[in-house]
């Protein structure tokens, strides 16, 4: 499975590059920033470096150069990814040797078609000078396929008896039939060293590739214990989410509670603000009912007022009769004219005095109406407010009943 090395700063972009990638069966591995990469590309060497071009401590670019000045790692396509693609992000690319650059966010699969063209084209056979020398270069397998073991080149033929192998340096033999099996034994010679040194570089190579088999190995199982690190920090972030969610129910709870509290200490003071209101008006009523009590009282003074003033008007109507009847004596009896006189002066002013009682007498009477009617108005208010009070304490109840 070829192994592609993912070069960001930002967890979203490697996430995203990993699902993309995974999806067409690559393996994924992936850096936090380029001295990461550059600590992963020492140790081990994927098939495709996907690098974003500004990190914070080494930029895509150093990435790129690091790569290109690494002998076993110069073959190795690089590929830039940017936020912004311009001109000179597209000459500094060229500068470092990448091999493209793709813009992101990655639209579609133009991720996965790039590096799957760039693999493509670096397992493409391409000619070295052992291919010239016959010598085939040997890719190296699969990780999860174990090498299979190069075919040791066949022995030489062991030469018939009486017959010596000439070196190419031996004089040449004599006789027609003796040179050609001569030049046949230079050949076959020349044809053994070739077998023979090819052989030497397959068994060379094919104990590089089977310690790179090893070192594969070693790097799938971290590969698996980082996926299986990765899957529980997955399930850790879930749980945290669902913690989040949680906090974040139980904070809009918690609001509304405290509205509901709010409301309730407002219906409280609210109930307070009654309770103390109907107070204030059992006080005033108190106070009318002390005020009526008192203006009972003095209705009552004034009606016996009024009864006096009747009797003084009796009285005065009995001292007229009186006075006429002594005016009636006088006139008979001229002899005790001047003391009549006298006594009708005496009964004129007892009836002034009596009159001027009795005009007092209706004033005050005309007083204790006025005050009866007051008193009655005020009757009349206080039975209001005492309908008042029964309102606010059926608000009252209420209120609390619904708290």
């Amino acid at each position: 499975m070829p192994k592609i090395l993912i070069a960001d700063d930002s967890i979203a972009v490697r996430k995203v590059a990993e699902r993309l990638l995974a999806e067409a069966g690559l393996s994924v591995v992936l850096a936090a920033n380029g001295e990461e990469a550059l600590t992963y590309l020492k140790k081990d060497c994927p098939d495709v470096i996907v690098s974003d071009v500004i990190m914070p401590d080494k930029s895509g670019y150093e990435v790129c150069a690091f790569v290109r000045a690494t002998a076993t790692l110069a073959a190795t396509p690089v590929l830039l990814i940017s936020g912004i693609v311009n001109d000179e992000v597209t000459k500094q690319a060229e500068t470092c040797k990448a091999d493209g650059v793709l813009k992101k966010p990655f639209q579609g699969t133009s991720l996965k078609d790039k590096v799957l063209e760039l693999i493509a084209k670096r397992h493409t056979p391409v000619e070295t000078s052992e291919c010239k020398s016959s010598v085939a270069r040997v890719a190296p397998p699969p990780i999860g396929i174990k090498a299979m073991p190069v075919p040791q080149p066949a022995p030489a033929p062991a030469s018939p008896p009486g017959l010596k192998l000439m070196s190419p340096h031996a004089a040449p033999l004599q006789g027609g039939a003796d040179g050609q099996a001569a030049g046949k034994l230079k050949e076959m010679e020349v044809r053994l060293q070739a077998e023979q040194v090819r052989a030497e570089t397959l068994l060379k190579r094919t104990a590089e590739l089977e310690a790179e088999l090893g070192r594969m190995n070693g790097v799938q199982a971290l590969l698996e214990a980082e996926r299986r690190r990765a899957n529980d920090l997955e399930s850790k972030v879930e749980a945290s989410e669902s913690l989040a969610a949680r906090a974040r129910q139980l904070e809009a709870e918690l609001k509304t509670e405290q509205e509901a509290a709010r409301h309730v200490r407002q219906e409280l003071a609210a109930a307070h603000a009654l309770v103390e209101r109907v107070a204030q008006l059992e006080a005033e009523v108190d106070a009318e009912r002390a005020t009526g009590t008192q203006l009972v009282q003095q209705l009552s003074d004034m009606e016996g007022a009024a009864a006096a003033a009747a009797q003084t008007a009796q009285r005065v109507v009995e001292l007229q009769e009186a006075l006429a009847a002594e005016r009636q004596r006088a006139a008979a009896d001229a002899q005790g004219k001047e003391e009549a006189q006298a006594k009708v002066r005496e009964l004129d002013g007892l009836l002034t005095a009596e009159r001027e009682r009795n005009a007092a007498l209706l004033r005050r009477a005309t007083e204790s109406e006025q005050a009866a009617l007051n008193a009655t108005k005020r009757f009349e208010e206080m039975a209001r407010k005492l309908s008042e009070i029964a309102g606010l304490a059926s608000q009252l109840g209420k209120g609390m009943t619904s708290s």
